[in-house]
This record gives C-alpha cells, structure tokens and sequence, in this order.
C-alpha cells in the first residue's frame, strides 16, 4: 500500500504498479482472449486515471498528506469460483477497503473498489471504480475521517 500511496501523492502511476494486480496472474485468471492487452489497456489505463483523480483530491499540497491506514472489513473477502466473472481460476477478492490518510490536520479517506490475492498477497485491480460510464478517473466514496464501507459484490 505503500506503493499505492506513493503514486497517489506523487501523481503518477509508475511508483503505484506494485500494487497493482500483476500482468502474468491476471494473464492466468482471465478465461478471455487477449488478456495481456485488457490489463494493459483497460486495468492499468483505469488505475492510471483513478491514482491521477485520487492526486486532484489531495490538491495542491498533496505530497504533505500521508498514508495512515488501510481500512479493510475482513469480513467482506469471498471466493470468486472459476467460471465467475470470466476467470479461469478462482480467487479471493476483498471490495471495499478504505485508504485512510491525514492532510493538514485532519483524517480524510477514500475507497479502494477491489483487491484481489494472488499466491497470499494482496494487490489493488479496481482502484476507483469496476465498471465506469466514462474514460474519467473516480474516487470512491471520499469522505472525511476514517469513512465507512459497505458491502458491494464485485464481478
């Protein structure tokens, strides 16, 4: 997370793709022709947008913000079965998780969409949002303070 954070107050995503979902497990999760080139050209073209919307939300002193936690409701993990969602294999996925940082005094979060664990590590594949109505970045439920979650299923 400490990559994820790195990208988000640096603007950039090139510090952030450690935490990401990496290209040869979701090339063997995706039961879909040219995987490589949806997690090149949708997944981290969508990561990029959103880690560049979450940087606006820190604004002009976003390098004096800093990561305090990430929130995640255990109890939100499930199995995604092969054959769910167009995977080949299955999985866990975490929803919902909450960065928490603090800037200029004050606790201040925002949402992570979806994790998803590959061989027992977590991995950010959905910052701001799953499915989008536009090529814009998001950031998930903004809020001041630590922020609340809610269950959401994700496929």
């Amino acid at each position: 997370m400490g990559s994820l954070w790195a990208g988000i107050a640096g603007g950039s995503v090139t510090p952030a793709i450690p935490a990401f979902f990496p290209k040869g497990a979701y090339v063997q999760l995706k039961a879909i022709g040219s995987a490589g080139s949806d997690w090149s050209n949708r997944l981290v073209h969508d990561y990029a947008l959103d880690i560049a919307a979450a940087h606006a939300l820190l604004g002009s002193h976003a390098g004096q913000a800093s990561l305090v936690e990430v929130k995640v409701q255990s109890s939100y993990g499930h199995w995604i079965s092969p054959g769910v969602c167009y995977n080949d294999v299955g999985y866990y996925e975490m929803p919902n998780a909450r960065v928490v940082y603090s800037q200029n005094g004050q606790l201040r979060s925002f949402g992570i969409a979806s994790m998803i664990s590959w061989r027992g590590v977590w991995y950010v594949v959905h910052l701001g949002a799953i499915l989008r109505s536009e090529d814009a970045g998001m950031v998930d439920e903004a809020a001041s303070g630590a922020g609340t979650s809610e269950y959401s299923g994700t496929c």
